[in-house]
Order: structure tokens, then C-alpha cells, then sequence
């Protein structure tokens, strides 16, 4: 979970899974919606695979990056416990 808040803690990263919500796109496709050197898109697509927040799949010579969906659901979950049971009581 620490690594999926560090990775939700950045801008530009959050900025790639918005991109992403449209479909899959190579780390080039990316970049060109940021003004960042290659090197440092690759950097914030690291942070964002180790939290399981992105797929990395080879198709030919590219590496398509997609949105892992089933993360934020998952987190949804966790949030929406303590919306129906704010106390923490175990009812």
C-alpha cells in the first residue's frame, strides 16, 4: 500500500494514468504530453509498475503500458470501510 501512495503522490503520475485511462500507450506516446527527458518518463513508469498501478506488455519492439483497474478498485474497498463503519467497530 506504501508504494501505491507514493505513486499516487505525483503530478506527472498522476498524470500518466489519466493518459492511460484512454488506452494503452508506449513510454515515447507518453512522453510526448510531458516536457521531461525520456529518462525521467521512464523513472515515473518504474514507480507506477512496482506499484502495480500500470501493466508493461511487448508488442514487437515496443512496451505498451496499461492501467491495472483492479488497484484502484481494491482501494475503493479499503476507503469505502471506513465510510460504513467509521469507528472501526467489528459489527
Amino acid at each position: 500500500m506504501n508504494d501505491l501512495f507514493k505513486a499516487l503522490s505525483d503530478e506527472n503520475r498522476r498524470k500518466i494514468l489519466d493518459l492511460l485511462r484512454k488506452g494503452d500507450l508506449t513510454a515515447g506516446e507518453i512522453a510526448d504530453h510531458f516536457d521531461m527527458s525520456k529518462a525521467g518518463i521512464s523513472q515515473h513508469l518504474s514507480v507506477l509498475k512496482n506499484a502495480e498501478l500500470v501493466y508493461a506488455i511487448k508488442r514487437g519492439q515496443y512496451v505498451y503500458y496499461s492501467l491495472n483497474s483492479t488497484v484502484f478498485q481494491d482501494v475503493m474497498k479499503w476507503i469505502i470501510q471506513f465510510q460504513s463503519n467509521p469507528k472501526g467497530d467489528s459489527r
